[in-house]
């Protein structure tokens, strides 16, 4: 639910991620990762947006993992191959405060190869940098303060002052989400307008898509287990619903983490 609504505010207000990440207020619009390989490409938390000149690649993380300087490089790459002539700048950014060294992570080396990329940790960033712009305000209450319920509020009050009914109930609904990370449901409940974020399409929608993903996730479970205990490939079908493609993944998988 955090990824899809950080991938929300920056497909909308790229203008704002780009005047913060790239200091430049340009237009940026998506890309889509198909567009980069014939190949599957992983797209969660995955963030692609584009100018003619530069390539904004965004990783928005609640927990580290430890894939992510390969993933980086990878991406890197792929963009080369895709748009030799474009700069690239590449930004994970770590949403909830961690001690994993892995946040500390900047580089992908292998042997000779090594490739840079940027981390910022929210927590570690200063307040104000998130209240110069609309579609950066959710992200103030996870910054450097001291009072995370006063930010909030002064988040509350700039949302209130946002004359577009749809901006303001998207922002609201998105900051009431992010919050979420790190205030008690009730004080979040008392600072935002519940109207506000009630009317949001985003919101809901969001919360659709957390929902299913949620079952799509139980569905998987079940049906891995099922596997485990040598059910037939059509009665894990029959059970979870899944079509025989889906199974015979997951029937790879587990073969390939059993090899492992």
């Amino acid at each position: 639910m955090f990824d899809n609504v950080c991938k929300f505010l920056a497909e909308t207000f790229s203008s704002d991620f780009a005047t913060w990440l790239l200091g430049e207020s340009i237009t940026l619009t998506e890309l889509s990762p198909s567009e980069l390989s014939l190949e599957p490409i992983r797209a969660d938390a995955l963030i692609l947006l584009q100018s003619n000149e530069v390539v904004l690649h965004l990783e928005f993380q609640t927990q580290p993992k430890a894939d992510i300087p390969f993933r980086m490089i990878d991406y890197r790459l792929r963009v080369y191959r895709r748009f030799k002539s474009k700069r690239m700048r590449q930004v994970v950014i770590y949403l909830q405060q961690t001690n994993s060294e892995l946040v500390q992570q900047t580089t992908f080396t292998l042997e000779e190869t090594s490739h840079k990329f940027e981390v910022i940790r929210l927590w570690e960033q200063p307040t104000s940098v998130f209240l110069e712009h609309p579609g950066l305000l959710p992200f103030a209450v996870l910054s450097q303060t001291n009072n995370r319920t006063a930010t909030l509020q002064q988040v509350a009050q700039e949302i209130s002052e946002i004359t577009d009914q749809r901006i303001q109930n998207n922002i609201a609904a998105s900051a009431f989400i992010l919050a979420g990370l790190v205030l008690e449901k009730e004080i979040i409940q008392q600072l935002l307008r519940r109207e506000l974020v009630q009317e949001s399409v985003t919101y809901q929608a969001i919360l659709a898509e957390g929902l299913a993903e949620g079952r799509a996730e139980e569905v998987r479970r079940v049906a891995i287990n099922l596997l485990k205990e040598g059910i037939s490939v059509q009665i894990v079908m029959k059970v979870t619903g899944l079509s025989v493609e889906q199974v015979q993944q997951l029937t790879s998988e587990q073969a390939g983490s059993t090899e492992e």
